[in-house]
């Protein structure tokens, strides 16, 4: 269903849930387009409301009701950014107002919830857009058109890399962070769910198999150094419907943080694709390297071209679908493997895990669209397999 169009020129107000953490980022996004003209922050929900030195400034309208702010501001538009357990169902809230969403990545903990999410949304008319920012650059179309007039030759298969750091702390921020489930409830904050979710996602975008039918089977290598209940340095592949082959390999125990990256496999090329840095390396049979750097288009400001003139969304529900099917499988994996003493250390100083020699698996596996296990990791373990028929009910 199409969202009814707003008439343009008016600011439209908006209503930030969770303007903590990486709220903050939110919120200076939506200053940005405040000055523009383009939005108004009309409202904030925090369970602890923020005071003035924290928010820099003049507040707006603070509840811990996210239902009764959305009434009394008169919000357009719900940006939502809490914890991921309770993203279904504070969108369904928004949703049965009349409110537009902006729902941050990974937009549920399960694949049912996503489908509760997706499809309340649709029955409400509302339109949604899920927050995966690196699907807003323009390098993903330039991407898709170098693939579709053959510079690579013909595409063999998708990796993607990730290798970060995060101090032991990374996982103590929140109560739900590092954890698979919070008082029985799904929770899924893993390497590949969360922090380096645009990986996987970026990925299956450029294999153009973004829905939930795109996806024909799921493996998974799920392993942490850190003292946590969900993985930290894991690695996934999905053999698309089509019969195509993604792989993402990812870490927060890196020696060095790098930028992460997907690369595209071609028969007489290769693309590289570095999605936070919107820049894109192309090398193929004959040529020189060449390298471009693209715009992006902010996924906020899509939502309002959505409502004032039509503009399509760039990250519906529906092309996160494929996203979602690798969260499932990931929730249904057994619990992430702890790392043996012997394969992890502390860095002085530091206080954060590094796990040596990952640097250099991720990397090849993004190169050769194996698995830690494949490329004889001492300490993964074998695949897990799921059946080559991946449910989309």
């Amino acid at each position: 269903m199409t969202a009814p169009r707003t008439a343009p020129g008016t600011p439209l107000p908006v209503v930030l849930a969770g303007a903590r953490g990486h709220g903050r980022w939110h919120v200076a996004n939506i200053r940005r387009l405040e000055a523009e003209g383009i939005v108004r922050l009309a409202g904030i929900c925090e369970l602890t409301p923020l005071t003035e030195d924290e928010f820099g400034g003049e507040l707006p309208e603070q509840s811990a009701d996210f239902g009764a702010l959305l009434d009394s501001t008169g919000a357009r538009i719900a940006v939502i950014c809490t914890p991921i357990p309770t993203h279904t169902d504070l969108a369904l809230v928004a949703a049965e107002r009349g409110v537009h969403i902006l729902l941050e990545k990974p937009p549920a903990p399960s694949y049912a919830e996503y489908r509760r999410m997706a499809d309340g949304v649709a029955a409400a008319g509302v339109a949604c857009q899920i927050g995966f920012q690196s699907l807003g650059s323009h390098a993903v179309p330039a991407i898709r058109e170098l693939v579709e007039g053959g510079a690579v030759g013909r595409v063999v298969g998708i990796g993607g890399a990730g290798a970060w750091v995060r101090p032991e702390e990374y996982f103590r921020r929140a109560p739900w962070a590092g954890r698979r489930r919070l008082n029985g409830v799904d929770v899924v904050d893993g390497a590949l769910t969360n922090p380096l979710a645009h990986a996987v996602a970026t990925a299956l975008a450029l294999a153009d198999s973004t829905r939930a039918e795109d996806v024909a089977g799921i493996e998974t290598e799920l392993l942490r150094a850190n003292d946590i209940e969900s993985d930290d340095t894991s690695c996934v592949r999905i053999t698309t419907a089509r019969g195509g082959s993604v792989t993402v390999a990812a870490t927060l125990c890196a020696e060095r943080a790098d930028e992460p990256y997907v690369l595209v496999h071609g028969t007489s090329g290769r693309i590289t694709f570095w999605y936070k840095q919107d820049r894109v390396l192309l090398q193929r049979a004959g040529h020189g390297p060449e390298e471009m750097r693209f715009g992006r288009t902010d996924l906020l400001e899509n939502l309002v071209a959505h409502l004032t003139d039509g503009t399509p969304l760039l990250v519906a529900p529906d092309r996160t679908g494929a996203f979602m099917q690798v969260v499932e499988a990931i929730r249904e994996a057994p619990d992430p493997a702890p790392l043996p003493d012997g394969a992890w250390h502390r860095v002085p100083g530091e206080n954060r895990r590094v796990v040596p020699g990952v640097d250099g698996l991720v990397a090849a596996a993004a190169d050769t669209l194996s698995l830690y296990s494949e490329l004889g990791a001492p300490w993964a373990l074998p695949a897990h397999h799921l059946p080559k028929e991946v449910s989309t009910r």
